[in-house]
């Protein structure tokens, strides 16, 4: 499928060690021609780690996409009313916003922006990087897997070892997950074998 014409809203959340393996694939999305908004979190736009400052990381968002950063719940709301975005992907998707999610809880621009996907009938894809997916937060993961219109970038886990609750999404699947929930389709396998990676 051609993302040619197709409107993605490309929402990262603080999964601060992901990042870097975020931003090719907004690359990809927009080499394959789709247009890109970008929505952060507070904790992405507000927080200054060792992997960053939020706003370099806005900023950097920014340049990749071509557009302004969404970062606050009004700035998101019109996305609703317009029907601007033809999918939208959480990535990475933390646990917080999983869980927030799965319990109709709205208080960041990503979560405005998920609710008012869903509320358009429209697919929202998730690429989850959690260390509590197989603990507390397991059950909010098989709620949202049995939603309609939410689809999973396939994931798995990444340190079973140091970290045996932790599922991290395979985000070099995000483009090919994107084209399928186009089309109303989950990408299979939703479980995968990931490449090990050290607690960061």
């Amino acid at each position: 499928m051609t993302m040619s014409g197709k409107n993605i809203g490309f929402a990262v959340t603080g999964s601060h060690c992901t990042y870097q393996e975020i931003w090719p694939q907004v690359s990809r999305l927009r080499e394959a021609g789709a247009e890109v908004y970008p929505i952060v979190s507070s904790a992405v736009a507000e927080s200054t780690t060792r992997f960053g400052a939020g706003p370099e990381i806005v900023a950097h968002f920014a340049e990749l996409t071509g557009r302004s950063v969404i970062a606050t719940i009004v700035e998101a709301e019109p996305l609703g009313p317009s029907k601007v975005l033809d999918c939208l992907i959480v990535a990475p998707c933390t646990g917080n916003t999983l869980a927030k999610l799965a319990n109709a809880i709205t208080d960041t621009a990503v979560l405005m922006a998920a609710k008012t996907q869903l509320r358009n009938g429209r697919p929202l894809v998730l690429a989850i990087s959690t260390n509590d997916a197989l603990g507390l937060n397991a059950k909010n993961l098989g709620l949202l897997l049995n939603v309609e219109n939410v689809f999973f970038v396939p994931f798995g886990q990444d340190n079973p070892k140091e970290k045996p609750r932790s599922l991290v999404a395979d985000m070099e699947l995000v483009l090919p997950t994107i084209e399928k929930a186009l089309l109303g389709m989950q990408l299979q396998p939703i479980l995968v074998e990931r490449t090990m990676r050290s607690v960061r």
